[in-house]
């Protein structure tokens, strides 16, 4: 148990850096920089060492460390919310990103600059964790850095199946967030933490589930037994399609593309009330002249 006690110091340890990032460049940076780069950046590497770190106990724990799923599970549900609620309002995934420029809710420049930003951080966050490994603290560590060279793909199932299988929790995903994204951070982190623990057990064994290109990018594209093309498929073009769908269940349209609701037919919030008609008591008509002006009573003799 001693290599999980360093491996959840170090997961203190990356969250504190960066929160005193964050911090830091709250206070020196323009609101602009700050909510483009310096939050996708922090977000990005905490994201993807603490992955890094997760997955080798995840692989190597069960027989190098003596515990079991369970204890890595529960490790991944502490830190996605401890990520959802230091983030600052960054989600490091660049379907997020895209979801909100198609939502019209962030501008073509504001969205490049948040991808570059995951990408840079997300790098930043792979080389720091390899050079962590290379100090080999605990035995977990001297064997990943072992077998880190040598990493084979984390496909493990049929092309097609491995797309839609990134596809489909990048749909249940963006499902849970655009329904709980306006709820209060009490009830949003602990449901989107949830959702990621579960996805991640149901289809890790087949593609690892990262439903996060630039995490993936990062974590298994330089590993060898799949082409640069079939992760582009798998990591890239199936997330995105899985967004992509989400939306539009959600939504019934995409706001940047066409405002036509294609689903959903709009209804007015307000309902006019029916005009009713009111039987009146014979007595109370008026009586009316005829044509001509005179009245339908005569004088009688």
């Amino acid at each position: 148990m001693d290599g999980l006690n360093v491996s959840i110091a170090f997961f203190f340890l990356v969250v504190g850096v960066c929160q005193a990032l964050r911090w830091l460049s709250k206070r020196l940076l323009s609101s602009g920089t700050h909510g483009c780069l310096a939050k996708e950046f922090a977000g990005s590497f905490q994201l993807c060492t603490s992955c890094l770190e997760l997955r080798m106990l995840m692989e190597i724990g069960p027989w190098g460390g003596g515990f079991g799923l369970d204890v890595v599970l529960t490790l991944l549900f502490l830190l996605s919310a401890v990520h959802g609620a230091s983030s600052d309002g960054a989600f490091a995934n660049p379907t997020v990103c895209l979801q909100e420029f198609l939502l019209l809710e962030s501008s073509l420049a504001a969205t490049v600059a948040k991808l570059l930003a995951q990408g840079v951080g997300a790098g930043t966050g792979w080389a720091v964790t390899r050079l962590y490994w290379s100090w080999e603290l605990t035995q977990l560590h001297f064997i990943q850095n072992l077998i880190a060279p040598e990493c084979s793909s984390s496909i493990h199932t049929a092309l097609p199946h491995a797309a839609f299988v990134e596809g489909s929790c990048t749909f249940l995903f963006h499902l849970v967030l655009l329904k709980v994204r306006q709820s209060h951070p009490l009830y949003r982190v602990p449901a989107l933490a949830a959702t990621v623990t579960f996805l991640t057990y149901t289809a890790g064994p087949f593609t690892g589930a990262f439903f996060n290109p630039a995490l993936a990018t990062a974590t298994t594209f330089h590993c060898s037994g799949s082409s640069f093309w079939d992760y582009i498929q798998v990591y890239w073009l199936g997330p995105l399609a899985g967004m992509l769908v989400a939306l539009l269940l959600f939504q019934g349209n995409i706001p940047r593309l066409f405002q036509k609701n294609l689903l959903y037919s709009q209804k007015s919030k307000y309902k006019v009330p029916k005009a009713k008609v009111t039987a009146q008591v014979e007595g109370d008509k008026p009586q009316r002249k005829r044509k001509g002006g005179k009245s339908n009573s005569e004088p009688r003799a």
